[in-house]
């Protein structure tokens, strides 16, 4: 898969922003059957960032959500100014 069909779109909802600022964390909506590693190496490749660790949850409405844990040398809350979130 491309980097940017595994990506779709990033969440902004208040738990995202909070763990954004509190725990270095993004919230992505992410391809139904990306694996954890393919996620990691599209977000690094795309947003030019270090990713620590994904962790990944299947919504009741069929999509898949990515928590990605940044490094503390690219705070989240860069990448989602970068992004136009904030």
């Amino acid at each position: 898969m491309k980097e940017f069909s595994i990506i779709k779109y990033p969440l902004t909802t208040e738990k995202a922003v909070r763990l954004m600022q509190n725990e270095n964390k993004m919230i992505f909506i992410v391809h139904r059957k990306a694996k954890k590693n393919e996620i990691k190496d599209s977000v690094e490749k795309i947003f030019k960032v270090k990713v620590l660790k994904v962790n990944t949850t299947i919504l009741p409405n069929n999509k898949k959500k990515a928590y990605l844990k940044l490094d503390e040398s690219t705070p989240a809350m860069d990448v989602a100014t970068q992004l136009g979130l904030i």
